[in-house]
């Protein structure tokens, strides 16, 4: 196949995604249905008449989708095998607070792996263009891309979680004592909780307002907390939690639980700040040793070496 007929067949094939993609944007003409009609009227409260307004009348990815489901499903199954850890990737996404299950981000670690294939295969060229190389060493940029591509990928979700851990690490010892005030108050445990998801922002905040979510649909206080404990696995939430379902085991005075836990986590926090200060202390510590002393070492001995070669 020449050039000019591959790049015709991907502009005819790109061109006619482009016409029908405009087509399914057209209104459909003719009298509407009486469903149709009456949707927007019952929307709220109706699955159906939602799904009607949402749906579009013709749309090619679904079709493409269907297409390539098959193949999608097969290389999720791969990697999943070569990979491992469904369970540690579902805990990551639940801790970075992404919408997402486990296949779902299989499915984006394989588009990166595309992406870093694509990378590699251009690398690759540039290289076989400027200079004769083997097959293998083009095989191996194409293989290193893709699995580039795959670890960049888990590694950004590591990052994500990570840096939303520490915000919610952060903003604890404040929403306890939040809690303390509102429980000082005279409010109960629900309605501080509740009181605080609503004017507070942040992770945490999000967090528990995720736990009135559950206990407003009927879903015991305890068992929401230990649920929450369970899904972020943050140590300092997770004692503060058990702490409070004892508590509410026990009859315990709630406000002073939450004091009490609250002092604990700004001392949790002042500890996890001078540890963060002794590492970077040492890290100021290379480019001294390794820098501006021995920058320093030379512009004193030199003068002195030179003189002495010279005679002087």
């Amino acid at each position: 196949m020449s050039p000019l007929l591959a790049w015709g067949v991907v502009a005819g094939v790109t061109l006619g995604l482009g016409l029908w993609s405009l087509a399914s944007l057209v209104p459909r003409l003719g009298r509407p249905s009486l469903a149709s009609r009456v949707a927007p009227y019952v929307a709220d409260f109706s699955d159906t008449a939602r799904a009607m307004l949402d749906r579009r009348t013709v749309h090619p990815l679904p079709i493409i989708g269907a297409l390539l489901a098959p193949g999608a499903q097969r290389g999720r199954q791969l990697l999943g095998r070569a990979l491992g850890g469904g369970t540690v990737v579902s805990l990551r996404l639940r801790q970075a607070g992404l919408a997402l299950s486990v296949d779902a981000f299989r499915s984006r670690q394989l588009a990166w792996a595309l992406v870093g294939a694509v990378i590699g295969t251009v690398l690759a060229f540039t290289v076989s263009r400027s200079q004769a190389v083997p097959l293998a060493v083009n095989v191996v940029l194409v293989l290193v891309g893709c699995v580039s591509g795959v670890v960049l990928c888990d590694y950004r979700l590591q990052r994500i979680a990570a840096a939303r851990m520490s915000r919610m690490a952060a903003e604890l010892p404040t929403v306890l004592e939040f809690l303390t005030l509102s429980m000082s108050a005279g409010e109960g445990v629900l309605d501080a909780i509740r009181r605080v998801s609503r004017i507070s922002r942040g992770e945490l905040a999000a967090e528990l307002g995720g736990v009135v979510s559950q206990v407003n649909t009927g879903v015991p206080l305890t068992e929401a907390l230990t649920r929450l404990s369970a899904g972020v696995q943050l140590p300092a939430l997770t004692r503060c939690i058990e702490q409070i379902t004892g508590a509410l085991e026990r009859g315990t005075p709630l406000a002073d639980v939450f004091r009490a836990q609250a002092q604990d986590s700004r001392e949790d926090a002042k500890r996890a700040l001078i540890e963060v200060a002794g590492k970077k202390e040492v890290a100021m510590l290379i480019p001294l040793v390794f820098l501006i002393l021995p920058t320093t070492i030379v512009f004193a001995i030199f003068p002195g070496i030179f003189v002495l070669q010279v005679g002087f």
